[in-house]
């Protein structure tokens, strides 16, 4: 099997108002501001509503937590502070640096 994940699919976990917030969120393609309109909310309340669907769905497939790099890349994302493409450049960056770093020898060059 090429997933870990060998239990129920994560929509699952999701009571039906939470799965139509997905599917809203989903046809807001992504707009925060889209989605506090519809509802008649504030951004952080949406915001807020979000973060918390996120915890549910990454305990019910035991995700590693999200990285400070990763949080801070996609706050300034939805803010608007930076694109997609260089989101991505900058996680691909962090992500070789991790990489870098673990495959280096203890104790220094040889």
């Amino acid at each position: 099997m090429a997933r870990s994940e060998e239990t129920q699919p994560w929509t699952d976990v999701l009571e039906p108002e939470e799965l139509a917030f997905v599917r809203r969120f989903v046809l807001a393609s992504g707009s925060l501001k889209e989605m506090a309109e519809e509802y008649g909310v504030s951004y952080p309340t949406i915001r807020q509503r979000l973060d918390e669907l996120i915890e549910k769905v990454r305990l019910s497939t035991k995700e590693k937590p999200m990285s400070e790099l990763r949080r801070v890349v996609r706050q300034m994302v939805e803010e608007g502070s930076l694109d997609l493409v260089d989101a991505r450049k900058l996680l691909a960056a962090g992500t070789k640096d991790v990489k870098a770093v673990q495959s280096k020898p203890e104790g220094g060059s040889r």
